[in-house]
């Protein structure tokens, strides 16, 4: 049994979703102890209960402290099992980190997998929908990875009811991923999306994104999506041949439509002003599936906290094999796959 301290580097629930997979995937019994020591509200919250029970689900799996506010749980995995799958998170949780922690399980299972969840789909602590299908999948693709996800209801903080329905196929044939350079702009595109909330906000955001970035009226779009309360957020991206960067901002209480729009702007201008191909977001979570299939390298800005910690985790499991090195002014991750070709 490897033991996990929750506490390690940012502490927070990447340490839980990356551990749970990896047990799953390599059969090796997994402890967690002290979970998201670093966060305002430590242990399991709802979100992370439903991947912790979906992680033992998908893998036929043994439970010990899989309940609310939990900081010690124990996984006694059997082997990735595909099938037709439904989870309910029963708040704003989001349902694309409960996806993130299932989708490596299920590409090593012996057949094609199904996956409906329900709670949040757009907040400010997680990945979006639309940045798995348009910057995550995409690069996955490239290493031989069918999957696919569709957003079926929107579902804001705090009221959720949201879902996402995933298809995901059993991962074949692993290439190699080299994504050194973004290649040629293709497009870009923001959507604002407004759900249960004056027409203005959605109108003064998308002002502001146009203003700030310089972006013509075609190059941005206004939503009005069904949800179940009231939601806001920004959806930008920038496309190139290579790979897609998608940034997002989240409308708050007490925070302008200017602000959020702001926000939005300031993350895309910081990206485009370099020259790394993949944002600290992706190049977090690329990680897990580059060492499970047949490895590569990327360049990227300097590595989040989130980022040096899941390499740790899966160091934990598979040794020492992401490696980073500063190289003219960016950083290269170069990752070691547990195979070739398969």
């Amino acid at each position: 049994m490897i033991t996990i301290d929750g506490s390690l580097g940012e502490g927070g629930g990447q340490i839980l979703r990356t551990s749970l997979a990896l047990s799953a995937i390599t059969g090796t019994p997994v402890k967690i102890e002290r979970i998201r020591a670093r966060r305002p509200k430590p242990g399991l919250q709802r979100q992370h209960l439903v991947a912790v029970q979906a992680a033992a689900r998908v893998c036929n799996g043994q439970l010990e402290g899989a309940e609310l506010n939990s900081r010690e749980i124990t996984l006694t995995p059997q082997a990735p099992c595909a099938g037709t799958y439904a989870f309910d998170i029963g708040s704003a949780g989001s349902t694309t980190l409960v996806l993130q922690t299932i989708l490596p399980i299920l590409l090593c299972a012996d057949g094609p997998s199904t996956v409906s969840i329900r709670g949040g789909t757009h907040n400010s602590m997680a990945p979006p929908v639309e940045f798995l299908q348009e910057s995550f999948l995409p690069v996955l693709h490239r290493c031989g990875i069918s999957a696919t996800i569709e957003l079926e209801r929107h579902g804001f903080y705090p009221a959720g009811g949201g879902s996402i329905r995933a298809t995901v196929q059993p991962w074949q044939v692993k290439a190699p991923l080299d994504l050194m350079d973004r290649g040629k702009a293709i497009g870009r595109h923001a959507d604002v999306l407004l759900s249960n909330l004056p027409e203005h906000v959605a109108s003064r955001e998308a002002q502001a994104i146009k203003h700030g970035l310089h972006w013509s009226r075609d190059e941005v779009d206004e939503h009005e999506v069904k949800a179940d309360g009231p939601g806001n957020a920004i959806i930008a991206r920038l496309r190139h041949t290579n790979v897609t960067a998608v940034f997002t901002a989240f409308g708050e209480l007490r925070k302008t439509a200017e602000q959020v729009a702001l926000d939005c702007v300031k993350q895309l201008r910081r990206y485009a002003e370099g020259d790394a191909p993949v944002c600290e977001h992706l190049a977090d979570q690329l990680l897990l599936p580059l060492a499970l299939g047949a490895g590569g390298r990327f360049a990227t800005q300097k590595p989040s906290e989130h980022t040096l910690t899941n390499a740790a985790i899966i160091a934990k499991f598979l040794g020492d094999v992401v490696t980073v090195v500063e190289q003219d002014g960016l950083s290269l991750i170069t990752v070691q796959g547990r195979t070739s070709s398969s």
